[in-house]
């Protein structure tokens, strides 16, 4: 007989590794114990060498499918399990996290077990909302501290049934441990104004089926729903929300009625069907006739997100109403995702005409992930629920945090190996917002148990979170943002050496005090030079020409000439001012003559901008990126001639002047040439220049290796054509997969190079 104990680390708590281990001891004929200790899992095993041996493979290769185990270890003892029969799971031990990380399971969408029973009548849970098991529902968002135990989750003011407890302590049973576990006698019930449990269910199905919006409670908090089908419900849901353009997510209850609205391939239909439920970007189904959705529901779009159901609560409003339904954040304009009860009648009064809600408190907030695919690789456009927080790869040694930029806000926790990227919290541009994320980032801390010794932050000192960062205590390293971009990117890839970096997006504070957005970078994790960039335009009113793509436009047209091309000619900005207000173009240009209030940008989002405003896509956006999304588009499929465009050197870099380009679209399109064949010729430019400024970079001694970064890589016409023209070159290109590209990685970027150079790597 041979004793020996062994420890856990992954995402193991709230997936049930403990079941597991206890079933694997029982086959395998060991005695022993297993319990939670911390963040992790920890016990003793006794019998026969080759039985632990097995014990300890199946450990790694059998581990249920929402674990995700980073390490086993075994060592020999004399002690304990040696000295009874039989295999028990021990209570769980609270203790400090030491040098092991502790990692917080996310939450994941209802499983097919739980479904079958939620729709079968002899089940005792049958149409019970809140269904779940070891395999599915609430994680992230109730735990309030490790180890995940029933009473360190807002599920401890629910004391289980007789029937609960029994399945709770049957090692055969699907719920064994499983710390949401509930039903009708025990558990939470749903709420409308009265009314209680089914009553409550049917009156906010009656509600929605007559054109009304409703505010319903989810895992990570409320929601807004209206009937998808619904032009006028969708309209109001629009006014009143203040919401006029950006894209409503839509929740269809099955995977055929997906492929009714949408065309999904298979990398698509893997995220859609995934435990993790993100709501996917799919190309729209081309219909006759009445459409299937509202117009309003992604207006002007070729795309459309739609995700699965998440919770029996969902399962059960769409099999009763039989119509895809808008799923969108429950929050004010501009806000973050309610959770709070008393909080969210207070702000969704007068957006939502009822409130479906529950009795089961929200600890955290999770809005809903959205992914993209490009080809079949996986583009993270908001990692949230389902996603966050679950680890990402890192090589980091000392702890370490990325306080994350203004816009998409994330923060990111980093220590061992690992790296926790904070759930999306939204613009940081008010108080709630502000407050939601030291809320959020206080307590992944307390979860994680990660105390960083530098805090990483952005350059910009307008940024709340910069100024969040310079007011702790800590030391600190500032990350400039585009290299928090490509380095966000060669860290999640593993990348350790140089590489080069591609960074597009909008606005972003260079190290010389100026504003990048089309950057090419030599970089390393700890620090990178400038080799390449756009060349730069005034931006008239400076934050306010981001909200109108047209002074973007005039910008372009009237103050390009920074390297020597000759402005567009007269006729042509004539052309183009004539259909603007007159007080504003003349506005602009005396801005811009004077350069008064024009801070100059090399920014690749605002040529974007620029393009979709000279082509009357964009005058004005309400939400940031519109411009570019109507860009892409109305660029659909189409193949043009490309614009003019030159690659020149200036100031020791290489830079693409736009200025030819802006010129020859304006002309194209003056002389009848189609919007369309226009965007395309856009995106194609871009994707020709930017593999200009690669080639030369590398021609140089630039690395092969190319990481790209931006919001403006979210395009996917943009991000094919790069990848494709760079292929081409030989080059070996990256894009962040499981970390957003956008603004949201910026935390993880940041992080990556305070680890880096607290490592003291070059």
């Amino acid at each position: 007989m041979t004793v020996r104990r062994f420890e856990v680390d992954g995402v193991v708590q709230g997936v049930g590794f403990r079941p597991f281990v206890y079933r694997t001891a029982a086959a395998l004929g060991l005695d022993g114990w297993v319990a939670n200790v911390d963040g992790h899992v920890e016990g003793e095993v006794a019998g026969p060498s080759r039985a632990i041996d097995e014990f300890a493979a199946r450990l790694r290769a059998d581990a249920p499918a929402l674990a995700r185990v980073r390490r086993v270890r075994l060592v020999h003892t004399a002690l304990g399990a040696g000295r009874g029969p039989g295999f028990r799971v021990r209570p769980s031990v609270a203790g400090a996290a030491g040098p092991r990380p502790r990692e917080v399971p996310p939450d994941t969408a209802i499983c097919d077990a739980c479904l079958r029973e939620l729709r079968d009548p002899r089940d005792r849970r049958h149409r019970y909302p809140f269904i779940n098991c070891t395999d599915c529902g609430p994680r992230a968002t109730i735990i309030e501290s490790l180890p995940y135990d029933r009473a360190q989750t807002t599920m401890r003011r629910f004391p289980l049934c007789a029937a609960c407890a029994a399945e709770y302590a049957d090692p055969r049973d699907r719920r064994f441990h499983a710390e949401p576990v509930a039903c009708p006698d025990c558990g939470p019930t749903a709420a409308w104004e009265a009314l209680r449990g089914e009553a409550a269910l049917r009156a906010a199905v009656e509600a929605l089926g007559e054109g009304r919006i409703v505010a319903v409670k989810g895992l990570g908090g409320y929601q807004l729903v209206c009937d998808a089908t619904d032009a006028r419900t969708v309209a109001e849901l629009r006014r009143r929300k203040h919401r006029p353009a950006k894209p409503f997510a839509v929740m269809v209850p099955d995977v055929p009625a997906a492929a009714r609205l949408a065309r999904i391939g298979a990398a698509e239909l893997a995220a859609l069907t995934s435990p993790e439920r993100p709501v996917v970007l799919l190309a729209r189904q081309r219909w006759r006739g009445v459409p299937p959705l509202a117009p309003g529901v992604h207006p002007g779009l070729r795309r459309v997100g739609l995700f699965l159901p998440t919770t029996g609560l969902h399962h059960l409003l769409l099999d009763a109403l039989a119509r895809p339904l808008v799923v969108t954040s429950g929050n004010p304009v501009g806000g973050p995702i309610a959770v709070d009860d008393t909080d969210a009648r207070r702000t969704l009064d007068g957006v939502a005409d009822g409130f479906l809600t529950h009795d089961r408190p929200i600890r955290s907030r999770y809005d809903d992930s959205v992914v993209q695919f490009a080809g079949r690789t996986r583009v993270t456009v908001r990692r949230a629920r389902g996603l966050a927080p679950a680890p990402l790869p890192m090589a980091v040694g000392q702890p370490v945090a990325g306080a994350g930029a203004q816009l998409k806000h994330t923060f990111t926790l980093a220590a061992h190996g690992s790296a926790h990227l904070g759930p999306h919290t939204g613009d940081l541009a008010d108080v709630a917002t502000y407050e939601a994320f030291l809320a959020s980032y206080e307590h992944l801390e307390h979860l994680t148990g990660i105390a960083p010794s530098v805090l990483a932050h952005d350059l910009h000192p307008g940024y709340l979170s910069t100024q969040w960062a310079k007011a702790q205590p800590l030391p600190r390293t500032g990350v400039q943002h585009h290299h928090a971009h490509v380095a966000a990117c060669a860290a999640e890839h593993g990348v350790r050496g140089p590489f080069l970096g591609v960074a597009y997006d909008g606005l972003g504070l260079g190290d010389d005090g100026t504003l990048w957005g089309g950057e090419i970078l030599l970089a390393t994790l700890s620090g990178y030079r400038r080799v390449g960039r756009f060349s730069t335009a005034p931006l008239p009113g400076g934050e306010a020409a981001v909200r109108h793509p047209s002074r973007t436009a005039l910008g372009h047209l009237l103050g390009s000439e920074e390297l020597g091309s000759a402005r567009p000619h007269p006729r042509l900005v004539r052309a183009y001012t004539e259909r603007l207000d007159g007080g504003e173009a003349t506005a602009v240009r005396g801005m811009v003559a004077r350069r008064v209030n024009c801070p100059r940008a090399s920014s690749a989002g605002r040529l974007f901008d620029t393009a979709a405003a000279l082509l009357g896509l964009a005058d004005r956006v309400s939400y940031e990126g519109e411009a570019a999304v109507l860009l892409e588009a109305a660029a659909g499929e189409e193949h043009a001639v490309p614009l003019a465009h030159r690659v020149v050197r200036a100031g020791g870099l290489w830079v693409y002047d736009s200025t030819p380009t802006v010129a020859d679209l304006l002309r194209r399109r003056l002389d009848g040439e189609p919007p369309a064949l226009l965007a395309a010729a856009f995106h194609t430019t871009l994707a020709i220049a930017t593999a200009d400024l690669v080639a030369r970079a590398v021609a140089e001694g630039a690395p092969r290796t190319v990481c790209l970064g931006g919001g403006c890589f979210v395009n996917r016409r943009l991000l094919t054509e790069v990848r494709r023209r760079l292929h081409a070159e030989g080059l070996r290109v990256l894009v962040g997969g499981r970390v957003p590209v956008g603004d949201g990685g910026i935390s993880y970027g940041q992080a990556a190079v305070a680890a880096a150079r607290l490592a003291g790597e070059g």
